[in-house]
């Protein structure tokens, strides 16, 4: 090798005939170094160092183009087929790569030569690595002819299906799939078969992986085999010994409950969920209250009636939390989708004595799923039950010791005030906001303010400065910082959503009405909602009315509120001019930056020399 570059030619050259790939390559450039890194990248294939390893696969399409089709088929991949015992994280990367490459190899006329690589990576131990070799494959099964589909993958299917380790038989779950819809009558009576010897495979990782593959395997089988062969399968699954199989089997009732027609459902489907329902298992339970909507929805309205509703009052009585807050979570999905005649007749008399229930349960994590959804109940049930049933629930959970609680109710009170009105809402429930404002505990407090921007959204500007911008400026006076600072960001917030007329009108002439208050830390306040708004409210509104506020407080007798006013003139420099900030802002800081304290002598100093390059401009 006559490129002084590549001056090593390591021993394992010798030993691994790949790395002469890298050689023939540098030979053959005949002095030209452009493809000198493909060499390296190959090279860094068998590197001792993980990092390199790994950024050379994450390259191997470079390395593929520079070998051209041939070689990539020849070489390349039977080499990486033969090394995978590599690092997880080079692997998956690897199989990754390989679901990319059917180009690379020659087209769809070629892309069975990325199978043995992938089959070799759907068997290792790490399940990541498993799932992603499965990806590739099911995305380079979509490119086969449906003969080289019989010819070349469905025996790696077989292969995989009838492995010793479970390893190999998890990934065949996964496609089964996408081959099936392809391939010839007799093929797919074997890929039936070898599907059910999975479902009951001894191994549960196996029978989890088929559950899983389930719903999906059935929407490819013609109707007849989904009866016969898809249905004794779920039945079997969702009566498995392991709880984890049994979930799983839960997921797949909904797929095949919508390939039915609605007179076998009865007979085929409802007696295994209605015994999915009442499971052992709260995770089982679980998975049901998650996936009831679905289910709802597959198997229609008069099996609603008949046994879902039964079903979803017990699972919101469920003696589980985990199960009690998922299927609180589906409240209102639950009652959108109940049958238009009886609709309000069912949410009345069975749904709505569980909601009460629950609006005062021992779990939080129950009642902030269920605040999240109630509001909802309000569209659906109409002015007169929400105004006499559903409003004491929101009042009680507005007043809920838990923040998630208050923030869903508060976060969805569009939906109430779309209903009754916004007069009867204030009536009803901002009284309690307005308590919960002025509570004597400050977190509480806290947690209100930074509900405001929501709720003010919610209410609009009209209402909003009639109910509680009083309260909004009454906490910039809270004798708690916390309360003061939150106030301050609050009011930017109003400011983004109302515009800076509405603060030049309302909110301005309260805050630099401040400025003279006798509390030092209320005339600081000032200063840090100046700081807040000057962005929001624009150059005129911050250099006419709020600038000549904070020149005047330089002369402030208290040293912390100076040195404020200078911080400030710093954080409000971009916004404005350079007329005013030579004219009116340099002599300010300057003489500050003589001042007998020496905080406000620093932070002057550090105003006129900041980093800030509108304040650069004093300097000049």
């Amino acid at each position: 090798m006559s490129n002084p570059k590549f001056k090593y030619a390591p021993i394992s050259v010798f030993l691994f005939p790949f790395y002469n790939l890298a050689c023939g390559i540098l030979l053959c450039t005949d002095g030209d170094d452009s493809l000198y890194p493909i060499a390296v990248l190959i090279d860094e294939l068998r590197n001792e160092d993980v990092q390199l390893r790994l950024n050379s696969i994450k390259k191997l399409s470079t390395i593929a183009l520079a070998l051209g089709v041939e070689r990539t088929r020849t070489e390349l991949l039977p080499f990486l087929t033969d090394t995978i015992y590599d690092e997880d994280e080079v692997l998956l990367a690897l199989a990754e790569q390989l679901g990319n490459f059917t180009m690379l190899v020659g087209g769809p006329e070629y892309v069975h030569c990325l199978l043995p690589p992938l089959e070799s990576l759907a068997t290792v131990e790490e399940t990541v690595v498993r799932d992603k070799a499965v990806e590739s494959l099911r995305k380079i099964s979509q490119e086969h002819s449906p003969v080289d589909l019989e010819v070349h993958f469905e025996p790696l299917v077989k292969r995989l299906a009838s492995g010793d380790w479970f390893t190999s038989r998890t990934s065949a779950c996964g496609l089964f799939s996408v081959c099936y819809p392809r391939v010839s009558s007799t093929v797919k009576a074997e890929i039936r078969q070898h599907f059910r010897t999975l479902c009951s495979d001894d191994t549960p990782m196996v029978r989890r992986a088929a559950a899983s593959k389930l719903g999906e395997f059935a929407k490819v089988l013609e109707l007849d085999y989904v009866k016969s062969d898809i249905i004794s399968l779920f039945t079997a699954l969702a009566s498995d010994e392991q709880d984890s199989v049994r979930l799983l089997a839960v997921e797949a009732c909904v797929s095949i409950a919508t390939l039915l027609p609605q007179e076998d459902l009865e007979t085929l489907v409802m007696p295994t969920l209605r015994q999915a329902a009442e499971d052992k298992s709260w995770r089982v339970r679980y998975m049901v209250a998650d996936k009831f909507s679905e289910l709802q929805k597959a198997v229609g309205p008069e099996i609603t009636k008949n046994d879902l509703v039964p079903a979803f009052q017990n699972l919101l009585k469920d003696c589980e939390a985990e199960v009690r807050a998922a299927a609180a979570n589906k409240v209102k999905e639950f009652c959108e989708n109940l049958p238009e005649d009886s609709r309000e007749t069912i949410i009345m008399t069975h749904i709505l004595p569980c909601v009460k229930e629950l609006v005062s349960d021992t779990n939080q994590h129950v009642k902030s799923a269920l605040a999240s959804v109630i509001m909802g109940l309000s569209t659906i049930l109409g002015k007169d039950n929400t105004v006499e049933h559903l409003l004491p629930l929101f009042l009680a959970q507005l007043k809920d010791e838990c923040p998630e609680v208050r923030l869903n109710i508060i976060s969805n009170l569009d939906c109430v005030n779309e209903v009754i009105g916004i007069r009867q809402l204030s009536q009803s429930l901002l009284p309690a906001i307005v308590e919960l404002a002025e509570d004597a505990k400050w977190r509480v407090r806290l947690a209100i303010i930074e509900y405001m921007p929501l709720l003010a959204g919610q209410l609009g500007v009209e209402f909003f400065d009639e109910k509680l911008n009083t309260l909004c400026m009454a906490w910039l006076i809270d004798h708690v910082y916390a309360i003061r600072e939150a106030a301050t960001c609050n009011l930017m917030k109003l400011v983004e959503k109302f515009g800076a007329e509405w603060a030049q009108n309302t909110i301005v002439p309260k805050v630099l009405g401040m400025a003279n208050d006798p509390n030092y830390l209320h005339r600081m306040t000032t200063l840090f909602c100046i700081n807040s708004l000057s962005e929001a409210c624009g150059q005129e509104i911050t250099t006419k009315q709020m600038l000549p506020v904070v020149l005047k407080m330089s002369n402030d007798q208290v040293a912390n509120v100076r040195f404020n006013v200078a911080k400030s003139l710093q954080k409000i420099g971009p916004v404005l001019d350079s007329s005013a900030l030579q004219t009116e802002v340099k002599p300010v800081l300057e003489k500050l930056a003589t001042d007998t304290d020496m905080d406000v002598k620093y932070f002057a100093q550090e105003a006129i020399s900041g980093e800030f390059s509108s304040i650069n401009v004093l300097t000049e």
